[in-house]
């Protein structure tokens, strides 16, 4: 029998953060994606809500449906997005048998059918690959963005100035990838990839020096830079709620970012490429957004951006230093490490 056909032990991480209703949404569909992968469990893990979103989980996980293969891990404090997933991965981890896969989904999802079965069929067949993404719908059924290339200098200047012709003028490839096929890109969304455990024993897990954003295209920066792949799966197709939790989604065109967006950000470049290519993606940003300025004045611009230079300039300009130390646990490390962005705050 092979892995697609039912073999793969897939264990699901699902962080919730005072979503308690759609958490177990999100469960109901993954409990119908049992026939196709029987050794499914789940761990849903509270970060710290304080709302008694534990409490009502708990309450919910007693039924029949779920209480033979899905758990609840509270912590008692909010550790941010990649320590808790952290937190669950080196939980599960310690299972004999051990999983295969570590599957990370977002609370505010709804897996279609297949989903899994197709993540799980695409590290099969390539065993290079470290993780798998899939393609994230919104409410209507749209395919939104899902997979990626690596920030650059060059798209943050495209992006702030949200101009498609220095794209084209200066041969810049969209930080966007559109794909109708599975293939190889740089990185795919967090809201639905699966890792494979050898990859994540090879490079280790989320870095906790983030609090929220960037720490899935860290880590997968750092895999490919160990020789392994990362793949996005138009067949795995997934309903994203996105920014159920935070607030901020793609849609929220004038609604800024958070500081800690920012913060994640710069130590994500920093980590990446040092201080230099941090201030040289800081500079695009600036002149991107002068000329996303100078269209608006001339109405050429409709939309403003939630990027603002003001917030770059307090919470993500200029270099960290002796913080921008990459942390991270290794698979079989002992859960329970507080964050390393903790220290710094």
């Amino acid at each position: 029998m092979s892995l697609v056909s039912g073999d793969a032990r897939v264990a699901v991480v699902i962080v919730n953060y005072r979503t308690p209703d759609l958490t177990m949404r999100c469960l109901a569909a993954l409990r119908r994606e049992q026939a196709l992968t029987p050794f499914l469990t789940a761990l849903v893990v509270d970060g710290g809500s304080g709302d008694g979103s534990a409490e009502k989980l708990a309450e919910c996980l007693k039924h029949d449906d779920y209480r033979d293969w899905a758990s609840l891990l509270p912590l008692q404090i909010n550790g941010g997005y990649g320590w808790a997933n952290n937190q669950g991965i080196l939980t599960l981890a310690r299972q004999e048998p051990a999983p295969d896969f570590f599957y990370v989904l977002n609370p505010d999802t709804e897996v279609c059918d297949g989903a899994i079965a197709g993540l799980v069929a695409e590290l099969t067949n390539n065993p290079r690959c470290g993780a798998a993404g899939s393609l994230l719908l919104n409410s209507s059924d749209e395919p939104t963005a899902s997979a990626f290339r690596f920030p650059s200098a060059g798209r943050e200047l495209a992006g702030a100035a949200q101009s498609k012709v220095i794209g084209s003028v200066f041969g810049i490839e969209p930080i966007v990838v559109r794909l109708e096929k599975s293939n190889d890109v740089d990185w795919v969304t967090g809201a639905s990839v699966m890792f494979r455990a050898r990859a994540l024993q090879d490079t280790g897990l989320f870095d906790d020096g983030f609090f929220l954003y960037f720490e899935e295209v860290e880590l997968m920066h750092r895999l490919r830079a160990r020789g392994w792949t990362i793949r996005h799966v138009p067949t795995s197709r997934v309903v994203h709620i996105e920014g159920a939790a935070t607030g901020v989604g793609s849609g929220a065109l004038d609604r800024p970012f958070p500081p800690y967006w920012y913060m994640s950000r710069r130590r994500y470049f920093e980590l990446t490429g040092g201080a230099l290519r941090l201030i040289g993606a800081n500079l695009a940003s600036i002149a991107g957004q002068a000329i996303a300025g100078l269209k608006r004045l001339g109405g050429r611009s409709p939309h403003s951006k939630s990027f603002r230079l003001f917030d770059l300039l307090r919470s993500g300009f200029w270099p960290s230093g002796g913080d921008a130390r990459p942390s991270f646990p290794r698979l079989g490390d002992k859960p329970g490490t507080p964050p390393a962005w903790m220290s710094r705050t």
